[in-house]
């Protein structure tokens, strides 16, 4: 893991901060173009794929999952989608050209669950899947032991994010051309890959995202006017939208976590 800890660091030092030196501003249109790839997460999800629908109080976002890519926390966040656990909770870490984060019944970001009793999981990599704008992730616990529990976050780092200097970083350190040219024309956190794991992608809604980030915050950047998740549905993409599921009587158990990109 040295090479990417060294990685991280270099894109660090380029600039590779979300929003850094770039526009635009919160509470601007974010214009992000079309872009054509063969990597995963530029793929339109096919008939059948497994989608999650968040319904939030700024509009309603949908992401195809990667259960063959990242099972655990797909299983992980299916599970708890479907007991109710994320109906209602609030997004309570939001950083613009960063990161939109919800996931924690606490509302303090240093909460979580799992399926499994409450116990963490090993976080996934795989060059398949990379902290493009609009990635679906699950940050890794702070702890010896990879893991992560219910929180996560969509990546919302902006078009620009990922400049010349990154980009020669990222091809010095290996990575490959098509992940570079991704990276360049979409943007996004490359300092994250292989620290935490990736398991969907946002297909309709970004736009979303993008104002909930646009929204002011306090110094914990927990938006000043709550922005709640009313609930997380799973579906299959091309089948007819099921009703929202209803909020659980009762929160499930939690333990302590937060993750990398959490901070």
């Amino acid at each position: 893991m040295r090479r990417f800890a060294f990685l991280a660091a270099c894109l660090l030092a380029a600039g590779v901060l979300a929003g850094c030196g770039g526009t635009p501003e919160p509470g601007d249109a974010v214009r992000r173009e079309a872009f054509e790839s063969a990597e995963v997460q530029f793929a339109a999800p096919a008939e059948g794929d497994t989608i999650a629908i968040f319904d939030t109080s700024a509009g309603e976002v949908r992401a195809v999952l990667y259960p063959d890519l990242a099972p655990m926390a797909v299983d992980n966040f299916v599970g708890l989608a479907n007991q109710g656990y994320y109906n209602g909770l609030s997004f309570h870490r939001v950083i613009y050209g960063f990161v939109v984060q919800s996931g924690d019944a606490t509302g303090t970001g240093l909460g979580g669950s799992s399926i499994w009793s409450g116990n963490p999981f090993p976080a996934a990599y795989t060059d398949k899947l990379h902290h493009y704008a609009g990635a679906l992730c699950a940050p890794v616990s702070p702890d010896a032991s990879p893991s992560t529990l219910s929180q996560f976050y969509f990546v919302q780092a902006l078009p620009s994010s990922v400049d010349k200097a990154a980009q020669q970083t990222l091809a010095d350190a290996g990575v490959r051309q098509e992940v570079i040219d991704a990276y360049a024309a979409v943007g996004g956190l490359p300092y994250l890959d292989n620290t935490d794991t990736v398991f969907g992608q946002i297909y309709e809604g970004m736009d979303v995202v993008d104002a909930i980030a646009g929204a002011e915050v306090d110094e914990a950047g927990k938006p000043l006017e709550e922005v709640t998740l009313n609930s997380v549905t799973i579906s299959t993409y091309g089948a007819p939208d099921p009703a929202a599921s209803e909020p659980a009587s009762e929160p499930a158990a939690s333990a302590p976590a937060s993750g990398s990109a959490a901070g």
